[in-house]
């Protein structure tokens, strides 16, 4: 096996361990929720980090004393304060597998500046350039 296919055998089992990793990453996040609960125990709110309310719980009879558009409204805040925490806790998880400055909540809020980490044209690795090089001029010179 030449250098080059070593080099390649490396990238690949570094790509391998590294879509494991992600893979890891993403069971863990899908897992999470965040829970909330109103002033006055009107209700109680679990949500995933996707956003999905998970379950809603009135503890005590609090939202009876409601007008529907107080309860409607005390949903909503609920239902936001639960999701903000369990973005915070993918935070937690995935800040440190992000680029610089990147955190998983404003991505998934859509408040992330995503344009600033994607160059227009993308720079190859050294690794990649230079055996893109040489593949080129050995296979025009019938090496191999």
């Amino acid at each position: 096996m030449s250098g080059y296919d070593q080099e390649i055998e490396q990238l690949m089992a570094e790509y391998r361990t590294r879509r494991n990793e992600a893979d890891t990453y993403r069971r863990r996040i899908n897992s999470l929720t965040g829970t909330a609960t109103a002033p006055r125990r009107v209700v109680k709110v679990t949500v995933s980090a996707r956003g999905e309310v998970a379950e809603i719980e009135f503890p005590t009879g609090a939202f009876r004393r409601l007008s529907p558009k107080e309860l409607g409204d005390v949903l909503k805040a609920t239902i936001a304060e639960a999701r903000a925490k369990a973005l915070e806790e993918v935070d937690e998880i995935a800040f440190g597998n992000l680029p610089l400055g990147l955190r998983p909540s404003a991505a998934l809020n859509g408040t992330a500046d995503l344009s600033s980490l994607l160059p227009e044209e993308p720079e190859p690795q050294e690794r990649v350039r230079d055996y893109m090089e040489r593949g080129v001029r050995e296979a025009g010179n019938g090496e191999s």
